[in-house]
């Protein structure tokens, strides 16, 4: 997201610098415009216990200052609850905007809770507060409501929009998913499901493109069940479209998300797709039973029963597809970044 909104900027004869904790010489997966200065600060470092973790916070906090007082921006925008935090500390006292932008519904817990407590501390603070659904505003303090925006992340449209569903000719029938593999993503539900129908829909096959600690985990389960051959954990990909055009079937089985890019573009390139209704973002995106299906959160009985109807009524897939493809004018990409900007003019002026 940060590397679209960079790209949307620079275009536009912004002037943007790019600052993250990654090591030097190191460049991000997703491409950056030319014209974006990137600067990795060299403090992507693991910390061992609470005092190493505490030091290289410290760290991270002078590192970022120091960065932010060369470059000498008109706004700072922070993504993600632990940078947020350090950046409200790094930006004290220089009388820079900083806006802090939530990724991922605090009510997960997937933050450890000193960061909880200090995202309360610090928060506050910050000029404001941007998060992708209304369902997040609850879970901050009157403070930050009054100086908090919803944003939605904008859908990045495939180059050549598919104005209905529909395979490349000659792929195999595909149930797809995408995403980092840990356990927020829920692909030890999905194999599960999946498992409950196989049998009686053997020429379908379960594509996961992504990469990520638990895929030992997954493929041990995908033995377990004997899937093997017919789950493939493809690895990561930078053409996310191309494998999208391919499929016949998006799936998001996560335990909970921020607002999920991937499913808005699935639906975009014209995929029928079916979601669990997580916390927060799904059911900002699926209208149930009208652009896609939601099944109640963790429910894998219930994706499983969906899964089977859908795999074998080629035409609910075809309505499905067709109607889901409204979300790129929904979720446009210049929609989005007029919201942006329009904060952006607020805390500069």
């Amino acid at each position: 997201m940060l590397s679209t909104m960079a790209n949307y900027w620079a275009a536009r004869d912004w002037i943007i610098t790019v600052l993250t904790w990654e090591g030097q010489g190191k460049r991000p997966f997703y491409p950056l415009d030319p014209r974006v200065i990137y600067r990795p600060l060299g403090l992507e470092v693991a910390s061992t216990n609470s005092l190493h973790a505490l030091l290289n916070n410290a760290r991270r906090v002078v590192a970022l200052r120091r960065a932010i007082e060369i470059t000498a921006p008109q706004v700072v925008i922070s993504f993600g609850d632990s940078t947020n935090v350090v950046s409200v500390a790094a930006v004290t006292g220089l009388g820079v905007p900083l806006i802090v932008s939530e990724r991922v519904d605090p009510r997960a817990g997937g933050a450890p809770r000193v960061w909880d407590r200090l995202r309360r501390w610090t928060y506050p603070h910050a000029s404001r507060v941007v998060v992708q659904t209304q369902d997040v505003l609850p879970c901050f303090s009157a403070r930050v409501r009054r100086r908090s925006r919803i944003i939605p992340n904008p859908v990045s449209v495939p180059p050549n929009p598919c104005s209905c569903a529909g395979r490349v000719e000659g792929s195999e029938p595909t149930v797809l998913s995408m995403g980092r593999l840990v356990p927020q993503k829920g692909f030890d539900m999905l194999l599960d499901a999946f498992a409950q129908v196989a049998l009686r829909n053997p020429n379908w096959k379960l594509d996961i493109w992504g990469e990520g600690p638990s895929r030992s985990a997954l493929e041990a389960r995908a033995r377990a069940l004997g899937l093997e051959d017919r789950v493939h954990l493809c690895g990561r990909t930078q053409q996310p479209f191309d494998v999208m055009r391919r499929a016949s079937l998006f799936v998001l089985s996560s335990r909970f998300e921020g607002f999920p890019n991937v499913l808005c573009e699935a639906m975009a390139c014209g995929l029928p797709a079916v979601s669990f209704d997580c916390m927060s973002g799904p059911r900002d995106i699926i209208r149930h039973g009208v652009n896609g299906i939601l099944v109640p959160p963790g429910d894998v009985t219930g994706l499983a029963t969906v899964l089977d109807r859908l795999m074998t009524d080629a035409k609910e897939r075809d309505l499905l597809g067709c109607r889901a493809t409204g979300v790129a004018e929904r979720f446009g990409l210049d929609t989005v970044m007029t919201k942006w900007q329009e904060i952006i003019r607020e805390v500069v002026q």
